[in-house]
């Protein structure tokens, strides 16, 4: 297929051959490590400025503002690298009752899991940082990080306020990762493996959202309501509540220690709709109907990369139009969707989708 004249793979062994070449494998590891560890962090700033611009222009245009049109000219395109600046010049507080080590420790818990996740995204064929053959089950260890970091920072922060979002958000987030959970073991059902590069090219002869039929749409729409709720974004954004909690966990937190939490939460948005593109719409996958082979050769024309950013960035905005469209939930309506509605109905297509793969009435 012509989507494989893109594959990353052959270009990344040969360079790792040259740089065997001339320095010793040891050396050439070690170089390559860290050239990988300043390309993730290069991206994850790059993709945070990027979706936080992105974000304020589509709650403009819901809430019928014109959005960021200072900085940067009409368009305010300089606001966000702006904002960027003042966190990092602004001066870290170290509050005086707090517990010290865990209240400092806190932020990075929640951006390693960030980091994690965001490795394991298959952003081109022979393009995933990190590849291994359980790389779903990876990826939902490494996201259940993330509240560790949630909860020390509430609880270290010797305020009420943040105790109490930090405790919504440890329930909350807890009770929907068994959502998330049966929503990705469904596709991996309907896929037959775990390993994140297989469930791309599987989706070679058709996305898994109309391959899998009504039980992946299910699904799907599943993932999303939690995928928000993981992400502590409106309508389950309890943990954060400005007009109860201040800020929430993160209401102590300053300086950079509070950017770490804001690069992370736009982060995670990336992430939900890039597991959610990988498992649902092929990934990288060009978009092929069946017996249309002059069709299909044009959509392999674009880059796998192409695809990937575009189909996330899809899904990115409807978990904003989610977000600027409903309003907040109260903690006993958001746990009642979750242990009343979503897992019982979560079980019930895993089922159907185990039923529909046992007797091939899937493709």
């Amino acid at each position: 297929m012509h989507f494989d004249y893109y594959n990353l793979e052959p270009l990344l062994m040969g360079i790792h051959r040259f740089m065997c070449g001339i320095m010793p494998e040891w050396l050439a590891l070690i170089l390559e490590g860290l050239g990988v560890g300043l390309f993730i962090m290069i991206m994850y700033a790059v993709l945070a400025v990027i979706l936080i611009y992105m974000e304020r222009k589509v709650c403009a245009a819901f809430q019928c503002r014109i959005g960021p049109n200072r900085v940067g000219g009409k368009g305010g395109l300089l606001q966000v690298p702006a904002d960027v600046v003042k966190i990092l010049t602004k001066e870290i507080i170290d509050l005086k009752n707090s517990d010290h080590f865990l209240y400092a420790l806190a932020p990075f818990f929640v951006i390693l899991a960030s980091i994690l996740t965001f490795s394991c995204l298959p952003w081109n064929k022979g393009g995933e940082i990190l590849h291994m053959n359980i790389g779903i089950f990876f990826v939902l260890a490494a996201s259940s990080i993330g509240v560790l970091g949630i909860l020390l920072a509430g609880w270290s922060s010797n305020s009420k306020y943040t105790l109490i979002g930090a405790v919504r958000s440890g329930a909350m987030i807890i009770s929907y990762e068994l959502s998330i959970g049966l929503s990705v073991l469904t596709m991996v059902i309907l896929s037959g493996t775990m390993d994140i590069q297989e469930i791309v090219i599987n989706q070679a002869n058709g996305w898994n959202i109309f391959k899998g039929h009504l039980p992946a749409l299910m699904a799907f729409i599943i993932f999303l309501i939690a995928g928000n709720a993981e992400g502590n974004r409106a309508p389950f954004d309890l943990a954060e509540a400005e007009q109860e909690l201040t800020a929430g966990y993160h209401t102590e937190y300053s300086g950079m220690h509070f950017g770490f939490f804001y690069l992370a939460e736009y982060l995670n948005l990336f992430i939900t709709a890039g597991i959610a593109v990988t498992l649902f719409f092929g990934g990288w996958m060009p978009f092929h109907i069946a017996g249309l082979d002059a069709f299909n050769g044009v959509m392999d024309l674009l880059p796998g990369v192409f695809w990937f950013v575009g189909k996330t960035f899809f899904v990115v905005f409807l978990l904003m139009w989610i977000r600027w469209t409903f309003p907040r939930l109260r903690i006993d309506q958001v746990l009642t969707l979750e242990w009343k509605y979503l897992m019982p109905f979560s079980l019930v297509v895993l089922l159907v989708m185990t039923v529909c793969k046992v007797f091939g009435l899937v493709f």
